[in-house]
């Protein structure tokens, strides 16, 4: 790949092409060598700052004296404007002392009990979809199974049926690919028709969200409307709108992130076949895999922050105001954090990625990413086959979330039996 002069500000990390190509990395590690504090310039706007090695984005994940979460979580809406609409309300998008609160009521969706519900529906529809698999002698891994895990989670933290939590998790893919043309965009579409296609999706969510809050008002439920629903916050119940941003923040979160975690390691799982037979060897290295996966994968490139006052990062003054971005994807491949990150290494300790981010931000559904990939992976070592890419594989036109909607797959044989599975 060939990379500017970065004196000359041609790295525009808003261009989606290197992302929805999968050729990014060589622009990172551009970065992270040349200037890893760098101000990305945006035609007719303020341009943000861009951080892209590991101690730095590390240490802004936990800065809340200089850096804020209320602009969103994602570029194009406070880049644009000067307040989002679910700031304060949404976890992702409020500070301290809000966010501290919000968490709390937020820890009881994901107790214990629940993630044994998640793993239990999760386990049945992979058994089910790797069944399939099996039987029909391949699938497109990303449609056929990788969304089973999502399906499953919403149906056990939502106590919705299987129907309803394909509908969300169909109408959450298409408000992440509102500018894929998987998902109806064209090359044509000008950004208010990117924009209006966004808000008529985000509407359909709400409205969802809202119909849940209609049936369930009169008996709450312990799912997550019920906790919403009952939940107070420094004395006061949610309003309907903090409740239906924050089941908007649940289901965008763990939707995305799973699948399309589980799209890239299978893609690099099928690549290397090697990866499952060591896994059928050695069982106990599933947990460590997931992480793996999760730091290979990198779904949520990059998240947002303001800076609330002047503040040094690196060697470079960040004014009041000014955007911030915190790229996970370029944190995660900082060969001083990892030592030779671009191999997968199934057995890599310590594993510190930022794929969930960090601190107080640290994704609080990331215990339910974990359950649902290693359900995944143990399925995937028990049919005890070997797999193989079977077409091109495409990718989300998106700079944001990174990921496989096409991952076309074949059983190419039977995994050659090795000591442990012979026990």
């Amino acid at each position: 790949m060939n990379l500017p002069d970065i004196s000359a500000p041609a790295i525009d990390l808003t261009v989606v092409d290197p992302f929805a190509a999968g050729e990014y990395h060589d622009l990172f590690t551009y970065l992270r060598t040349h200037a890893p504090v760098y101000w990305n310039p945006v035609p007719g706007g303020d341009g943000f700052w861009a951080l892209t090695r590991h101690r730095d984005v590390a240490a802004a994940y936990n800065d809340h004296a200089n850096l804020s979460s209320s602009g969103g979580a994602m570029l194009g809406g406070s880049l644009h404007s000067d307040v989002d609409t679910a700031s304060g309300r949404m976890l992702v998008a409020s500070d301290l002392p809000r966010h501290r609160m919000l968490r709390q009521v937020m820890h009881r969706v994901f107790a214990a009990e629940v993630m044994e519900r998640v793993r239990t529906r999760v386990r049945v529809l992979v058994d089910r979809a790797v069944g399939d698999l099996l039987a029909n002698g391949g699938c497109d891994f990303a449609t056929d199974i990788a969304l089973e895990l999502p399906r499953g989670a919403v149906m056990a933290i939502m106590d919705v049926g299987y129907e309803e939590a394909a509908h969300l998790v169909d109408l959450t893919r298409r408000m992440i690919g509102y500018r894929d043309p998987r998902f109806g965009a064209s090359s044509a579409d000008s950004v208010r028709d990117q924009r209006l296609r966004l808000g008529v999706v985000q509407a359909e969510i709400f409205e969802f969200f809202a119909d849940l809050v209609r049936d369930r008002a009169a008996t709450p439920g312990p799912d997550l409307m019920g906790i919403l629903l009952t939940a107070e916050v420094n004395g006061n119940q949610l309003s309907e709108e903090d409740i239906l941003y924050n089941c908007m923040n649940v289901a965008v979160g763990g939707n995305e992130t799973s699948s399309y975690t589980a799209c890239a390691g299978m893609a690099e799982l099928a690549t290397e076949p090697a990866h499952l037979a060591r896994l059928a060897e050695q069982p106990e290295l599933v947990d460590s895999a997931v992480g793996e996966m999760v730091r290979w994968s990198s779904t949520n490139a990059y998240v947002q922050r303001v800076a609330l006052r002047d503040t040094v990062i690196g060697d470079q003054l960040i004014g009041a105001g000014q955007i911030v971005t915190l790229w996970n994807v370029s944190a995660n491949y900082d060969e001083e954090q990892f030592p030779n990150a671009h191999t997968f290494d199934l057995a890599r300790s310590p594993n510190r990625h930022l794929s969930y981010g960090s601190g107080l931000h640290r994704c609080i559904g990331a215990s339910f990413a974990q359950v649902e990939l290693s359900v995944l992976l143990e399925r995937l070592v028990a049919a005890g086959v070997e797999f193989e890419l079977a077409g091109p594989v495409r990718r989300l036109w998106s700079n944001f979330i990174l990921g496989i909607t096409e991952l076309p797959l074949a059983v190419s044989g039977t995994r050659p039996t090795t000591g442990r599975d012979r026990s």
